[in-house]
């Protein structure tokens, strides 16, 4: 009988010469579990996604619910679908009251594209910037705010009229001039290696946008929903952005994303054309009525509370000169080492030994630690354990 792994590499598209080949039986909490009872703690989160674990009980409750009345029925935007209504509505009561209308999409990439256009449409305006080092997708447009060549170039011609500054550099804000439509920014670099900006430069820079009328556009897609110790990273910088984009977290391991904004500004999609931005499966029921069930964990378990404490038991306990640097806010860190050929071997150790752990697309010498918010002190006590373990090996 052919192996599952051998149709995996026979059957489905590969996105690398060496993909990590775990095979996943089944996921619960901080753990995943493989088909000959291997266990794995999860320290990547499914990149984010899993912010309350995987498959809480209150998340499937409310997906079983969903999928006793109704699947897709319509693109989005045309009936009125109770688990999109209510699922907006709480969003929006957990953000500034600037915020006042949401558009759901199926992922983050897809919320890159809308905000892109609405900025374009509602300024009149058509260059956009970006910052060098960011990831905001792999869609043609979401690809060419990749501050990155490498990446760009091999799908070259993308969006013109496409520019990029310098996280965290306030120098480089003259780009942004009356010309602008928007400046997209993650609010903390995630695949440069955990990049967090000084407030001096996020008050800078919605200053900026301001006196130009550009449009500030914040990509939470990776820190949403209690990543860092808030509910969303741009809280630690008192400054608000005009849009926001969302995904990963927000599903509680659904696909889904969305981008909020003012109504004046989401209003343009609605005429001149009409249908000016339409999806089929954006907002699918299950996956809002998924998402109002995990963002109610959030709340109810007061899992925002216990980030701060949680980050400094994991810095606490990887305090080791072989680590050049712990980088990140909350419970999005990076472990700087020296080379990607450690960052390497320590991962495939720490997987050896059930911890799974990673990197990032543009930080190949850093280890990713991104844990669900539930991860309990033992659990991360035994986690730094196999990670120092794998350090000392390897560096």
């Amino acid at each position: 009988m052919i192996s599952n792994r051998e149709l995996f590499l026979q059957n489905t598209a590969q996105t690398s010469n060496s993909p990590r080949l775990v095979e996943v039986e089944k996921a619960e909490g901080i753990y995943l579990y493989g088909p000959q009872g291997q266990r794995y703690m999860d320290l990547v989160s499914g990149f984010n996604v899993s912010n309350i674990g995987h498959r809480h009980p209150k998340v499937l409750a409310a997906i079983q619910d969903q999928l006793d009345k109704y699947l897709h029925v319509t693109v989005y935007g045309e009936f009125v679908q109770a688990p999109q209504v209510q699922f907006a509505t709480k969003l929006l009561e957990v953000l500034p009251t600037s915020f006042a209308s949401v558009y759901f999409t199926n992922s983050g990439a897809e919320a890159v594209e809308g905000s892109m256009k609405i900025a374009k449409k509602f300024t009149g305006r058509r260059q956009i910037l970006a910052a060098e080092q960011a990831y905001h997708g792999s869609t043609q447009g979401a690809l060419s705010l990749i501050g990155n060549d490498e990446y760009r170039n091999a799908y070259a011609p993308l969006l013109p009229e496409i520019d990029f500054i310098r996280f965290n550099d306030s120098t480089s804000l003259d780009k942004i001039t009356q010309e602008t439509a928007s400046v997209i920014i993650e609010t903390i670099q995630g695949e440069a290696g955990v990049r967090v900006p000084d407030q001096a430069f996020m008050h800078a820079l919605r200053a900026k946008c301001d006196e130009t009328g550009a449009l500030l556009i914040f990509d939470e897609i990776q820190t949403g929903f209690g990543r860092t110790g808030k509910m969303f990273a741009f809280e630690h910088f008192d400054v608000v952005p005009d849009i926001l984009m969302l995904a990963k977290g927000i599903g509680g391991g659904m696909p889904l994303g969305a981008f909020v904004a003012r109504k004046e500004i989401m209003d343009v999609i609605k005429d001149n054309p009409m249908l000016g931005h339409i999806t089929t499966f954006g907002g699918h029921p299950v996956s809002c009525a998924a998402a109002r069930a995990s963002l109610q964990v959030i709340q109810d378990e007061q899992l925002l509370n216990t980030v701060a404490t949680k980050a400094a038991l994991f810095r606490r306990l990887l305090n080791t000169a072989k680590i050049k640097e712990i980088r990140g806010l909350g419970l999005m860190m990076c472990l700087q080492l020296e080379t990607f050929e450690q960052v390497y071997a320590v991962s495939n150790y720490c997987a050896s030994e059930g911890l799974m752990i990673d990197w990032y697309l543009h930080c190949e010498t850093a280890l990713r630690i991104a844990p669900p918010l539930t991860i309990t002190s033992e659990e991360i006590e035994k986690a730094c354990k196999i990670i120092l373990d794998g350090i000392e090996k390897f560096c």
